[in-house]
């Protein structure tokens, strides 16, 4: 489709529009948001018919969740409908960083739909096995960060190859090569967000608002990143290509603004693994790709908090017998205390947002 568009541009000057980034994105999230409020009601019924009792609730879980049994998931297909449908309109499908993030982003979609299907089919909140799930997981995304790699060296300028250098916020010149352990590392990355995401994706609309202020942060960040102009300027590494990631992540804000008008509370549907680890693999994906991986840790920092409130609860759990939080993730351990759902999700997207200026500092404080 852009490709067409753009040959049209040859032709007559209005077109020329198709060729600007920035025309695309919006163009972007006004596409991944229709796609969403068109489909999105008969994706729900359809869901609904075919789940029966719906997401099965945790049973030590908050009391006030029990009154949501029988609300479908899978919602994440709603999502991934508007990004996949979007970008097949409006993104350069020819471009590596774009063909790799889409990988990453439908093979983590495919995880978490088997993952939500077993769960819906068996009723239980046991999936997919942890292990199988996480090798599928580092296979996809080791593919995904050596095509990256790839890409980055064959775009090299002057001989400088960034394919598999790790940079540091802060730092203009710190930079260390990583050579092929960058594959490990890069994958590390986009697991650990997608699954940071999935853990966080507790309450209605608590992941959807801070993964679209993430896709926000790393479009700004990909335009400068993809920009000789601006990458010199912020003195940043300059990744050739990356500016078209724009437009993916445009994608992104407007299916979860459609996603987020069904999930506001009380949810007609969740996003389930489906849609969590998909999207959290997505922001991963364009952190390793634009060289803000450590960046992201920042921008992402509630989903980071999320991850950890788990690790030291079973870490600390299984040598002690006692719990450092009331339950985890730790958005649980806050309704424990007696928080209201609504207060724990807007507190959470405050702190995203902070989080995520903090982040963006980092691209002027060199």
């Amino acid at each position: 489709m852009l490709i067409w568009l753009v040959e049209l541009s040859d032709r007559f000057q209005f077109f020329n529009l198709f060729r600007y980034i920035t025309f695309r994105s919006g163009a972007a999230v006004f596409t991944s948001a229709l796609i969403v409020f068109l489909f999105g009601p008969r994706i729900i019924a359809a869901l609904r018919l075919r789940q029966g009792k719906g997401q099965p609730i945790r049973a030590d879980g908050p009391q006030t969740h029990f009154k949501k049994a029988g609300t479908p998931t899978m919602g994440g297909l709603m999502i991934l409908a508007g990004i996949i449908g979007s970008a097949l309109l409006w993104a350069d499908l020819s471009n590596a960083y774009v063909v790799a993030t889409l990988l990453v982003t439908l093979g983590f979609g495919a995880i978490g739909f088997y993952d939500d299907y077993l769960k819906v089919t068996k009723q239980s909140d046991k999936g997919f096995s942890g292990r199988r799930r996480l090798f599928f997981e580092f296979v996809i995304a080791g593919v995904a960060v050596a095509f990256m790699m790839y890409a980055a060296n064959l775009a090299s300028i002057d001989g400088a190859t960034l394919g598999s250098a790790l940079t540091f916020p802060f730092f203009k010149d710190f930079v260390i090569d990583l050579g092929w352990f960058f594959i490990p590392f890069g994958a590390f990355v986009i697991v650990a967000a997608g699954n940071s995401v999935n853990l966080t994706d507790g309450l209605d609309g608590l992941a959807t608002v801070p993964v679209m202020i993430a896709a926000g942060s790393f479009a700004l960040i990909a335009y400068v990143v993809g920009n000789t102009v601006f990458a010199t300027y912020l003195q940043i590494n300059y990744v050739p290509g990356t500016g078209e990631l724009v437009v993916l992540l445009s994608a992104v804000i407007g299916a979860c603004m459609g996603f987020l008008w069904f999930n506001a509370p009380p949810a007609a549907i969740f996003m389930g693994d489906t849609g969590s680890l998909a999207l959290g693999g997505l922001i991963g994906s364009v952190a390793v790709a634009t060289k803000h991986e450590i960046v992201m840790a920042i921008i992402c920092g509630l989903f980071v908090l999320e991850a950890l409130s788990v690790i030291i609860q079973v870490a600390v759990f299984r040598r002690t017998k006692r719990r450092v939080f009331l339950m985890a993730p730790i958005h649980h351990h806050f309704e424990k205390l007696g928080w209201t759902e609504s207060q724990v999700v807007i507190r959470f997207w405050i702190i995203s947002f902070g989080l995520a200026l903090i982040g963006l500092s980092t691209l002027k404080l060199r």
